[in-house]
């Protein structure tokens, strides 16, 4: 049978959707292989976030054809929808599947000849209504599962509701179905993702469950040691959920929580759902019932009208914050978005130097965490992560540590006690019993 070759672009529903087709491309007798291993098809994941993901997409496909000239090569992912036609006249591509075709393309182009002219499947995003169960296979240890896909807010600067059309969310009842399924595979944690994940519960345009009632119940599932939520909107992030995740069995005390601007003008201008108050209150609630949780922040620099004063009020307003990292974002002009049009651009030199500014500060963030729970004793699952004789792993809140090579180790949870920061932002441990440290 033919061999078929994934790469994925952007974020890790992207994963989890690619990892689900690739299962279907197994189930219909397909070979799964490696890039560079010459295959005779290359399915190419999109990204649309930034204009970037747009120029990365371009250059795999030129590698694709570099490695296997007559291959058969397709496009789906959030590009593919966005920008079809783009997408086709790109030299070496075959077919491009829109939002509510990528499932199909097994079934679409099975046989997968190479066609005279690009073929292009891509209905109205509004056509998107569908939820389609996905979750990723990446390696042993962890698996990321899609819960809610779509959204439904405005913000500016953001293509994505174009790109994966409304917010709609698979049932409580299949979610615990495909969480049995995983823990059959001896995957021991399972992190929820979506494009807006607390607004879980969304079908058919009417809300029949909550985000709430799903993290209880998944807490019952045997044989997944811990549940981890991706990114969660602050507005969503509701007291009676971080008061569930302070008790609970399986989920863990790591919050990923998109703030894009400490400036309550700048917030207005991006049609965010919340001011800086309500973040702050947000932060402070996770700290004052889980004192060593980790908490990851989204930011933007560089939107329309961010005068240096605005940036600066961002700043501070992070470094006072009690949280644990950054991600951060270049601001970056999407046709079809109301920031595009929007006066007072930020020249790109300025936008870099912001961003500079707030990488430093997350590394500061982030070394201050550690050196706060130093001394402290956590549970870490330990991954197939190796490199020069050392492996890795987190721990429930998300600590990156170190541990000489073992493979006994792999997919395993020990409990260890955080002892010395080491370099490329990992901590060094040992371990509190039953030492295969020695």
């Amino acid at each position: 049978m033919k061999k078929v070759a994934f790469y994925t672009l952007g974020c890790k529903l992207n994963y989890s959707e690619t990892s689900t087709i690739a299962r279907k491309f197994e189930e219909k007798g397909y070979i799964k292989t490696e890039f560079t291993d010459s295959p005779d098809i290359f399915i190419i994941n999109t990204c649309s976030v930034t204009e970037n993901a747009d120029k990365k997409c371009r250059k795999v496909v030129r590698e694709a054809r570099a490695i296997s000239p007559h291959a058969y090569v397709a496009i789906i992912g959030c590009y593919a929808q966005l920008k079809p036609k783009e997408i086709s006249e790109i030299p070496g591509v075959d077919a491009v599947l829109g939002a509510a075709e990528k499932f199909q393309l097994v079934e679409l182009l099975d046989g997968f000849v190479r066609p005279l002219k690009t073929t292009v499947f891509n209905s109205e995003i509004d056509a998107v209504k569908n939820f389609n169960t996905s979750y990723s296979m990446l390696d042993r240890t962890r698996t990321f599962l899609k819960v809610q896909d779509g959204c439904d807010y405005s913000c500016t600067f953001c293509t994505i509701p174009l790109a994966r059309g409304h917010s709609r969310s698979d049932s409580i009842q299949n979610i615990v179905r495909t969480a049995q399924e995983i823990a059959g595979t001896n995957v021991k944690e399972i992190v929820l993702t979506g494009v807006n994940t607390g607004d879980f519960g969304l079908q058919n345009g009417e809300r029949k469950e909550r985000f709430l009632d799903l993290i209880k119940v998944l807490d019952t599932v045997e044989g997944i040691e811990r549940f981890r939520i991706s990114s969660i909107e602050p507005n969503l992030l509701h007291d009676d959920i971080i008061e569930f995740v302070s008790s609970s069995k399986r989920f863990v005390p790591h919050f990923h929580i998109p703030l894009q601007s400490g400036s309550n003008k700048i917030l207005k201008l991006m049609r965010r759902r919340y001011l800086r108050e309500l973040y702050t209150a947000r932060v402070e609630k996770i700290k004052s019932l889980m004192p060593h949780a980790c908490i990851g922040v989204d930011v933007i620099v560089g939107f329309p009208g961010e005068k240096h004063e605005d940036f600066l009020e961002t700043y501070n307003f992070l470094n006072e914050l009690p949280i644990s990292y950054l991600h951060v974002f270049t601001y970056s002009e999407r046709e079809n978005t109301v920031a595009a049009s929007m006066p007072l651009v930020i020249p790109m030199n300025e936008r870099n130097e912001r961003s500079r500014m707030l990488h430093i500060l997350s590394d500061k963030k982030r070394r201050a965490f550690y050196e706060e729970n130093l001394g402290k004793e956590f549970s870490v699952l330990f991954e197939n992560d190796i490199e020069d004789g050392m492996m890795h792993g987190f721990t429930e809140n998300y600590i990156r540590v170190n541990a000489k090579y073992d493979p006994l180790l792999i997919n395993e949870i020990k409990r260890v006690k955080l002892t010395s920061i080491a370099d490329g932002g990992t901590v060094n441990i040992e371990e509190v019993e039953n030492s295969v440290f020695a």
